[in-house]
């Protein structure tokens, strides 16, 4: 094997067997071949070791010592990456097989970019299937307001280059652990223009054993830090990006609610979204299932994701 693949490929993996071999054989699929998996083992405990190590010398296999963050699970694995181009896969998703090569090709094209990303598709174990995209236009370019304000990626979409990583002061934010993907993307925005692939080049399995399902409670307090720290990147920002900021603020809220909710805590669940019922019809929809009771409404709304 090519001692410095152009691709490196994070696999960061916890307890993921289910669906790990499925993964991993999407990447053995790609067309484009010059690349190696790093694949960062975070202390599982089920097979997945022994799925992984199935494979030939492109998977390069570390196990952490103990559990740790998801941010500094990724941080590990990026220290082993050898590759120009660093994508990310999590072992319970998939690429389709012209992924890496179309996306490697826009990279090569357009060196002055910090990053693309690509279309993908959202699917479940009941064959429920929708583009990611399908009711928004694709950005490109210099759209970090964009993205602030409606955040719009998936980190198995996107590619970035090792050469800008190595020019931030920070990469993966240990103490995230759901919003890790968010914060570095955003950082990278902020300072260099992206460009996508207006086509699904992966799937993205929508499951309740997710982080996205299971740790929902983390996510409002991840984001705030994550506001945090887009606000002290200089001292204009507030200025500068104030209706965005307003905007991210009122996401939070919308996080804090919907968490409160899954919880049981509807009165706090409507207390935080009262301030908004007139200024959004989602809020108000949340308000209105906030009176369905705990149980029905984690029915309802795990419904809306096809379970």
């Amino acid at each position: 094997m090519n001692a410095k693949p152009l691709v490196s490929v994070v696999m960061n993996c916890c307890n993921s067997d289910r669906y790990l071999k499925e993964a991993i054989d999407s990447v053995y699929a790609q067309t484009f071949l010059d690349w190696e998996i790093i694949f960062w083992d975070n202390a599982s405990t089920d097979r997945s070791a022994e799925i992984s190590k199935s494979y030939d010398d492109k998977l390069l296999y570390f196990l952490g010592n103990q559990h740790v963050s998801l941010g500094a699970a990724r941080n590990l694995a990026l220290e082993q990456c050898h590759g120009k181009y660093i994508a990310f896969l999590d072992c319970d998703d998939l690429w389709l097989p012209t992924k890496l090569e179309k996306q490697v090709a826009l990279l090569e094209k357009n060196p002055s970019l910090g990053m693309v990303y690509s279309d993908s598709y959202f699917f479940n174990e009941r064959g429920n299937i929708r583009r990611l995209y399908h009711d928004k236009k694709t950005l490109c370019g210099n759209v970090f307001k964009e993205l602030f304000a409606n955040y719009f990626l998936d980190i198995e979409t996107v590619i970035i280059l090792r050469s800008i990583l190595d020019k931030l002061p920070e990469w993966f934010d240990p103490r995230l652990h759901v919003m890790e993907d968010a914060d570095l993307f955003l950082r990278i925005a902020y300072e260099y223009p992206i460009d996508c692939v207006n086509e699904p080049l992966s799937r993205w399995r929508v499951h309740k054993n997710s982080d996205t399902f299971r740790r929902h409670e983390l996510f409002a307090k991840e984001s705030s830090l994550v506001l945090d720290k887009l606000m002290a990147l200089n001292e204009n920002f507030k200025d500068q990006f104030s209706e965005e900021i307003t905007s991210y603020r009122r996401h939070i809220t919308w996080l804090e609610a919907l968490s409160c909710m899954r919880v049981g805590q509807a009165k706090q669940c409507r207390l935080l979204l009262r301030p908004y019922l007139l200024k959004s019809k989602s809020f108000f929809l949340l308000y209105c299932l906030s009176f369905l009771g705990q149980k029905l409404f984690c029915y309802l709304w795990d419904k809306r994701a096809g379970f």
